[in-house]
């Protein structure tokens, strides 16, 4: 069944990649010459560059995808808050790779949510962010504190 869950997964966190990369280029030459690149905490941009830098956050996600990638390949290679042995090995394993894929649609959804209000906001200052970044943050954390927590148990 987990092979089921995790394939599921690795699909959807794939295609979340693939779809970041299609809205990006799908927007990128209705984008005005200089886009928001920087907010502060109230929201509002506080610096600008080239509509070029809107290609950022699809590398930089395409790099956390790689690196989550070979991490879950090579899971010996994580650094563990327990120390595993041959008892907890695979208990510790199985909430990691579960964790990382998590975590990494977590990170997507907010790097993708951060895209679109960029988009939207080079074109009206006055847009909100679909999805505040207390939200996403706050999530992001809860998911942590989770995991700890069957770590704990499962030591």
């Amino acid at each position: 069944m987990e092979n089921i869950i995790f394939t599921f997964f690795d699909i959807f966190n794939f295609g979340l990649v693939v779809f970041f990369w299609w809205f990006t280029l799908k927007h990128y030459k209705a984008l005005p010459k200089r886009i928001p690149v920087h907010f502060d905490f109230d929201g509002k941009a506080d610096n600008f560059g080239h509509k070029a830098y809107s290609f950022f956050t699809p590398l930089l996600g395409m790099f956390f995808y790689f690196l989550f990638t070979y991490t879950l390949r090579h899971p010996e290679t994580a650094n563990f808050p327990v120390e595993i042995t041959d008892h907890n090995k695979d208990a510790q394993f199985l909430i990691m790779e579960t964790f990382l894929r998590w975590l990494f649609a977590l990170i997507m959804l907010i790097f993708m949510n951060g895209q679109d209000y960029t988009f939207r906001y080079a074109f009206d200052e006055n847009v909100k962010p679909k999805v505040p970044l207390p939200t996403a943050i706050l999530l992001v954390i809860g998911s942590l504190i989770i995991a700890l927590i069957f770590v704990g148990i499962f030591k």
